[in-house]
This record gives C-alpha cells, structure tokens and sequence, in this order.
C-alpha cells in the first residue's frame, strides 16, 4: 500500500509513510521520530534548506496531513479502469448544464488525483476551476459540499496554494460551514483552516476575519467529537500568530477549552498551553474554578504531548500569579515535576525544571 501513496506522504529523511507528521520552522514537514532523532543528534539546521533552525525548534503537528494520510490509508487499490481525462471533469465542475451527480463524481475523482500528484495540484488551481469548487461548497447538498471541501483540502496542502485559496475567497466559505453545515463539512472546514495557517500570512488573515474564531469556539461546544478535535487543532494552529490569542479569549475559548479539556479532548490543552501566553488567557484562566485540578489530571493521566502543553500552562499562569503558584503547590504539582525530571521529551524536562523554580521561589516567599 505504501509504494501506491503520494510522494508527500513520506518523510524527507526516512522515505517512509509519516505516521506523525510535523511542521519543522523552516516550513517542511517530517515524521516526528525521523526529525527528533535529527535534532537530538546536535543538528541545528533544516535537512532539506539547510538555513538555521533556533536553539530549541518547534514541532507543530501537520493534523491535515495526517488526516489525508490516514483516510487515504484505508482506500482500497484502484482497479485499471479507464477514467475520464481530467479536462472533462473540469468542465464537468465548470458548466451550469451539469448535474448534481456528474459534479459529485467529478470532485470525488480530481480529488483522487490531487492526493497523488503536486504537480496536477498546481494544473488545477492554474485552470481556474477554484471557483467553481467554492461555488459548490455554496451547495444547500451536503454530498457535494463535502466533496468540494476534500478537493480544496487537498488543494491547500502546497504552501502556494495556501495563499491564493484565501485570495480567492475560501475563508469566507469555510465560514459559512462551520456556521451551518452537516457534521462531517464541518469537521473538514476545521482541517481546511488548520491547512491554510501552516503559512504565516495566512494566520494573519484568518485571524482578523469576521466570524472564524468565533464559529471554531462554538464548534468546540456544539460539535461531536471529530469536530470538537479539528476545531481544536484550528485554533491552535491560528492561535500560534500573538494577536489571534486574545480574539480567541475575546471570543470566549477559555471557559470552553477548560470544559472540553476536563472531557477528556487533550487537544485542548496545547490550545490552553499557547492562549497562557498573552495576559488576557492568563486572566480567564484564573478566574475559571478549578482550571488548577483540571491541568493537574493532564499532568497524572495525560499523553506526552497533553503532559507537554498542560506545563507550558501551569507554567505561565504560576510566573504571573503566586495565588496559582500556591494551588499548584496544594495540589502536588512539585512532586509530579519532580518525577518528570528523567522524562525522555526534552521539552517536558525543560519545562518541569523551570516550573519547580518557579514554584520553588515562590513557596520560599509564601
């Protein structure tokens, strides 16, 4: 199965299917495990640029192309079977006279062949068939609203489409779903805004248009459980630009990251983790009953990965706060610190090292 999958699919360093894809700063995308044991080797510099990577890289999670992978892992082989030329599904896409079956068949096909194939992504958006794509996300048909999403997914996954998608008017769209659209558009609408903030200006974009924070907010309270994770992983993506955490908290995130978090969605706390940073997050967070004990159960229970995010919060809140740093204490955040001290995620050592002086210093001052 793995030699019929997209080149992009793989890993640079490995050549291997990713199982855990992630963005490294320079832009590229690796499997986790290949890219970590590179930085663990003393390499400070991107595999495939070159350019200078900072002391301590990020590692932000590819979601969308995980999920591609993932979907497109349980696609049986296709049959040798003559397909319609690529031209004709266009115009398919493109003419009035078509009706709702010729287009549904039409997305379902490009789409196979945009997951392969880069170069007949950038064919496709240079043909112009973009809007008629949008035009069908305007679909009241969830069928065909759906499809027309999974094409521009696909689509969105090289970074100059990334660009060009938002110029052409998609946000405006994915909005409209989120708002109002079958559960599974929705939860597509989510991975296509997570997609579009890999790019920077994108983040920017995203977060000053009407409504997108806000409709990913609502997503997290009144949405199932795939929605309520790719609403998530929106924000988190969003919310790596500084300006969109305050709209997220504006927009009433905290509370509804809490909750959600204490029901056990962990992608909420690396929201939680990055909102902490910016004063306002800090604020609702301290306000919010219990958000100590709930980021403390992440921290007994939790994945690398929740454990990770749930210390950059508790971190942040304690440095700000001595009223937080003296429940974290009641709370035996010490110890758990303590025994995180040999963990194997650097990161989680960093981080457990600097919470105990941080609450080290103040239970002295106490």
């Amino acid at each position: 199965m793995a030699t019929q999958l997209p080149d992009h699919f793989k890993c640079p360093i490995s050549l291997e299917i990713m199982s855990d894809p992630v963005i490294l700063s320079s832009g590229h995308t690796f499997d986790r495990a290949s890219i970590q044991r590179w930085l663990d080797a003393g390499h400070r510099t991107c595999p495939i640029t070159k350019l200078p990577l900072p002391e301590h890289p990020s590692l932000i999670p590819n979601h969308a192309l995980r999920s591609l992978i993932s979907n497109y892992a349980h696609i049986s082989p296709l049959k040798h079977h003559p397909s319609p030329q690529p031209e004709t599904l266009i115009s398919t896409l493109l003419s009035r006279s078509s009706s709702l079956d010729s287009k549904v068949e039409s997305l379902r096909q490009l789409t196979r062949l945009a997951q392969r194939d880069s170069v007949f992504r950038r064919r496709l958006t240079e043909s112009g068939v973009v809007s008629a794509v949008l035009n069908c996300v305007d679909s009241d048909d969830p069928c065909l609203q759906e499809k027309a999403l999974s094409l521009l997914l696909n689509l969105s996954l090289d970074d100059d489409n990334k660009v060009g998608l938002v110029a052409e008017g998609v946000i405006g769209r994915v909005v409209a779903v989120l708002l109002g659209g079958s559960p599974d558009c929705r939860a597509v609408a989510a991975t296509m805004l997570t997609s579009l903030a890999v790019v920077e200006v994108n983040r920017v974009t995203i977060g000053r248009y009407p409504y997108v924070i806000g409709a990913l907010v609502s997503l997290l309270i009144d949405g199932k459980g795939r929605e309520k994770k790719e609403a998530a992983t929106a924000l988190y993506a969003i919310c790596s630009f500084p300006d969109n955490r305050r709209r997220a908290v504006e927009c009433g995130a905290v509370p509804i990251l809490l909750r959600t978090a204490d029901s056990g969605l962990e992608r909420a706390v690396e929201v939680l983790g990055i909102l902490a940073k910016c004063k306002e997050g800090r604020e609702q967070m301290e306000m919010y009953p219990g958000c100590i004990k709930i980021l403390v159960r992440v921290l007994k229970n939790g994945s690398s990965r929740g454990v990770q995010y749930a210390l950059l919060a508790v971190n942040s809140l304690c440095c700000y706060s001595e009223d937080m740093s003296l429940e974290a204490i009641k709370e035996g955040v010490l110890g758990i610190c303590m025994g995180f001290l040999e963990d194997d995620n650097e990161k989680i050592r960093r981080n457990s090292s600097s919470l105990i002086q941080v609450l080290g210093g103040n239970h002295a001052m106490s």
